[in-house]
């Protein structure tokens, strides 16, 4: 296989979200390993079932956001690594299944851990951990809005309304697990 190939131009964004948005959902270890690579053996796969090219191109990114979506993989540089898989020239086309096992699914291992590494080095949280916070009291929110120093186009209660809205949805979460 060229060299060439083995740089998969989608994880540039992959790297973007991973240095640049680490807490991001779509930044995650899983998303970027899997999103690319599933995406990639999609890609793969209707390239190889679909001879026309703009019809393929299409077809792959479409299937590749449905399964990223129904695996909670969605990560946008996925789409990408459909496309190149169908759009990649004759070194892709003769990688055939390969292509998403090497380059694409070796590139974000990589990627994921080099990630990890750099943001242990660097004192940050990745992969993301929600903090565990106390629940909010009203006096909470009003010292919140006060830091601000800015007016909001909502009021208290809509405010109010929200906390309650979240701590509903965080039980029930607490709950499924």
């Amino acid at each position: 296989m060229d060299a060439a190939v083995l740089i998969v131009a989608p994880m540039g964004a992959s790297a973007v979200l991973i240095f640049a948005v680490p807490a991001s959902p779509l930044a995650q270890p899983w998303p970027v390993i899997a999103g690319n690579t599933l995406s990639a053996l999609v890609g793969v796969a209707v390239a190889a079932l679909v001879p026309v090219p703009a019809v393929a191109a299409g077809m792959a990114v479409a299937l590749a956001i449905l399964l990223m979506s129904l695996t909670r993989s969605l990560h946008p540089p996925g789409g990408a690594a459909a496309l190149l898989a169908v759009v990649g020239g004759a070194e892709v086309a003769a990688a055939g299944w390969t292509f998403a096992i090497v380059p694409v699914a070796l590139n974000a291992v990589i990627l994921a851990a080099v990630g990890v590494l750099f943001h242990r080095v660097s004192g940050h949280n990745y992969p993301h951990r929600p903090l565990a916070l106390p629940l909010a009291h009203p006096e909470d929110v009003d010292r919140a809005l006060e830091d601000l120093g800015e007016t909001l186009d909502v009021d208290r209660a809509d405010i109010d309304r929200l906390l309650v809205r979240v701590q509903h949805h965080a039980g029930m979460r607490a709950r499924r697990r």
